[in-house]
């Protein structure tokens, strides 16, 4: 991609208030439209969102989205209805066994709500505050119980089953951290407490050993910050098997969504590492170690998004996928969703930017390039042909990629590619970054999942 090194981000602020004019109209036409007996919106078929089974892990994302709304707007009214779906729709997902999405569902929703009442931004309630705070240590114990023990530490296993690290899951680790900052842990069997803080920390190093590589001779397809979707394991022994994909060309090829959730979950947990004292991290090697590993993910991640990225900063659904080659030089132009061979995923760079800018700002002037990348990635999904102005049209960023291997996504009469639909998490995704920016831009609070129990 072509950085704008001359961008700054008080620049993007016109843009910022037009997504959120935007947003509004599609979050109410959604509340107007859609059928909620159908189960969560998932993505959009010709303009208008649908469902699609396979995990219910978008509806945090949908009420998530009105209360990102109410937090940048101040309209109650986004406020109220994601506060009332939470309490009536959300705590199915709570108590789900059978998910890796907890940080997806969750804080997206109670997390959100709870953040905003630590801030202050809307008043202090002492049953909501334990309402939510019972809900966050509950999602958190859930998802961590999901876990397979390694040699040396282990992970919280995808809905594929013991045998499989999803690498998106690094994203979703943040419940288990606020669960675990809610001074909560998982009781086994004898009573045996078991840490969250230890689970989280061990999911995120297990996550960047086998999930990312760095060009060590791992396969002959060991690129720096190269990622899988999904790590094999023997759940006999504990060994690595081999890497694999669900929603990606192949194990060795790098599905773009997966690349962003490391790229946003790295930086978000080196924050959070941050706030913790020495003494909490000495059992798992002390801060400087973990940092270390976590610099590496977090940096190699998003060196390959910059290398292998058309010049807007958009990236297509896998940079293996296998018609690329017919597009010629694609990274010396900017990306055409339009093409007649394979789809952009407009998605993976909502997730990714704030991946950037977070590293970037984490790093400070050694992190330049990474803030100006997701600068400029931030700056393409804020106008056309990402941003969706169309009243018609209920989805807010255009050109997302759902299962392109499962053949899922809605393709146009007339064309060869599925293009022009909008999915939940890229929604979401556009909102969070956004919503990342604008504080930033006006000095409030910075933005963090964190921010509800610190």
């Amino acid at each position: 991609m072509n950085i704008n090194e001359k961008l700054t981000i008080e620049q993007l602020l016109p843009k910022v208030e037009l997504l959120w004019d935007l947003s509004a109209h599609k979050i109410r036409r959604i509340e107007q439209e859609y059928d909620p007996s159908q189960g969560a919106p998932v993505f959009t078929r010709a303009g208008k969102y649908t469902t699609r089974g396979w995990t219910e892990w978008t509806q945090g994302f949908q009420y998530g989205s009105s209360i990102l709304q109410y937090d940048a707007t101040g309209d109650e009214a986004f406020l109220e209805s994601g506060r009332k779906a939470t309490l009536e729709k959300m705590a199915s997902h709570v108590g789900h066994f059978g998910v890796h999405d907890h940080g997806f569902n969750n804080v997206s929703t109670y997390g959100n709500l709870l953040r905003l009442m630590k801030e202050g931004k809307i008043p202090q309630v002492d049953w909501e505050q334990h309402f939510y705070e019972l809900a966050l240590k509950l999602s958190g114990a859930v998802q961590a119980k999901r876990w397979t023990e390694l040699p040396e530490g282990g992970y919280m296993y995808s809905f594929n089953g013991p045998h499989s690290l999803f690498v998106d899951t690094i994203r979703t680790v943040r419940a288990v951290m606020v669960s675990h900052e809610l001074d909560y842990a998982i009781w086994g069997e004898n009573d045996r407490r078991i840490s969250l803080l230890e689970r989280g920390i061990q999911h995120a190093l297990a996550t960047a050993k086998y999930a990312i590589y760095y060009g060590e001779g791992r396969d002959s397809y060991d690129e720096w910050g190269r990622t899988a979707h999904e790590s094999i394991f023997n759940t006999n022994d504990g060994n690595f098997r081999c890497p694999n994909a669900q929603q990606g060309f192949s194990g060795f090829t790098t599905w773009t969504r997966g690349l962003a959730w490391a790229i946003a979950g790295y930086p978000e947990q080196l924050e959070y590492l941050k706030t913790l004292t020495e003494e909490e991290l000495v059992p798992y090697g002390g801060f400087s170690a973990l940092e270390a590993i976590y610099l590496k993910a977090a940096k190699a991640t998003c060196d390959f998004y910059i290398d292998n990225t058309p010049t807007d900063g958009i990236p297509y659904w896998d940079t293996g996928a296998p018609n690329l080659h017919k597009l010629g030089d694609y990274f010396s132009r900017a990306s055409d969703p339009y093409n007649d061979f394979e789809p952009i995923d407009s998605s993976a760079a909502a997730i990714a930017a704030q991946g950037l800018l977070r590293l970037g700002r984490y790093l400070g002037e050694e992190g330049k390039r990474y803030w100006q990348a997701g600068l400029t990635v931030l700056d393409s999904l804020l106008q056309a042909p990402y941003l969706s102005e169309d009243p018609e049209h209920q989805g807010l960023l255009l050109h997302t990629i759902y299962h392109q291997p499962n053949g899922w996504d809605y393709v146009p009469p007339g064309s060869k590619i599925p293009y022009g639909e909008s999915c939940m998490w890229g929604d979401y995704h556009l909102r969070e970054v956004t919503l990342y920016a604008q504080r930033i831009i006006k000095n409030e609070t910075y933005y963090t999942f964190y921010g509800s129990v610190k």
